[in-house]
Formats: structure tokens, sequence, C-alpha cells
């Protein structure tokens, strides 16, 4: 069968084939070629072109300009991460176009990393007060586990029905709430906890 011959509006003006390149609607972006049948008097098919394509790139999507009445390069990075240089959560790009504002290839080395314009730096006094509270609710914790142990002992002292093991590991218990209660967790991350009694 002949080819397809159309005019200025990309209508036939004899019936035939002709190669299309279609295109997605949303996004102008190239999506395949397929032969098709016209008519005449029938244009080509919505979201096609008959101009080819340019050659694929590397990093980029083919797609019709703005005013579809050409082919062009546009950057597409979708599937890579990026991290928000304000927050350094990772964000997956999913739309075609340059990288979202405000992010960069770079991932943060820790949660308490702030962006300097070129790098992520440790913000120390940040992490160091993370630190620190991690430490408090350690010692608390330990604290609150010890005392758990010799509430037993504290009442049987009480009521003087103590053995002497027992009254042994409660003093043992509580000179280790003793060396807790001392702890100074502004040494955090480099504290030296005490071992708890066996």
């Amino acid at each position: 069968m002949d080819n397809a011959l159309l005019n200025h509006d990309l209508i036939a003006i004899t019936t035939g084939n002709i190669a299309v390149y279609n295109f997605d609607g949303e996004t102008r972006e190239y999506l395949s070629s397929s032969v098709e049948y016209l008519a005449v008097g029938v244009g080509v098919p919505a979201n096609s072109s008959v101009e080819v394509p340019p050659e694929v790139r590397t990093d980029y999507a083919i797609c019709r300009t703005q005013d579809l009445t050409a082919w062009e390069y546009v950057p597409d990075h979708r599937g890579k991460t990026v991290y928000n240089i304000h927050s350094g959560v990772a964000v997956m790009v999913s739309n075609l176009g340059d990288y979202p504002a405000d992010t960069t290839l770079l991932a943060p080395g820790t949660p308490y990393d702030i962006w300097n314009g070129t790098a992520w730096v440790t913000d120390t006094d940040k992490k160091h007060a993370a630190d620190v509270e991690a430490a408090e609710h350690q010692k608390a914790v330990l604290t609150e586990d010890a005392r758990t142990n010799i509430s037993l002992w504290q009442t049987e002292l009480q009521l003087g029905v103590i053995s002497n093991e027992d009254k042994a590991s409660l003093i043992n218990w509580l000179a280790y709430i003793r060396e807790l209660q001392t702890l100074d967790t502004n040494e955090a991350p480099d504290i030296s906890w005490p071992v708890p009694p066996a």
C-alpha cells in the first residue's frame, strides 16, 4: 500500500499508511511508534506526530515542546533519590524535569547534619543534645529497673525479715543506684555506665 500524503494541517489528501510517533498527552513524552492507515480527510491520531524523534540520550526524555511543534530533550531523573537540604528527608524523583528545588544528590551522614550550601556537616551541638537526652533516658530506665529489683528487699528490711544474703544484695543494688545518680550525662556519648550487681 502507498504512503498517505498529508496537507499542512496533517490531514490525509491521499489514502495510505503513515508512520506516527506517539507521545503522552500529559507529559508529552515520546512513547512509541506505529503505522496508521489514513483515509482521505482523516488526520493523524491525537497525541502523535509524523516527525521522527531524535536519538535517545542518557538522563533525558524525548518530549514534544509545549506548543507541540517539535521534539526536545527534557532532563529525566525519575527513580533517583535526592535529599531536601532543609530537612535531610529523602525524596524519590517521580516527574520529568530538573531535580526538585532545594534538594541534593548527597545523602546526610547523620540525623544531625545540616546543609552548608555545598555539603552536609554535622551540627555537633544538636548531636550532643540528642546524646545527652538519650543518656538521661537510659539513666532513668536503669534506675527504675534497679528500684524495681530492690523493692521486695526494702519491704523485708522494714519488717525485719530480710536474710543476710538479701541484705548484702540490697546494699550492692543501692550502691549501684548511687553510681547511676552521680553519672554526668553531659559526658554523653562517652559515659562509662556502671555494671549492675549480679
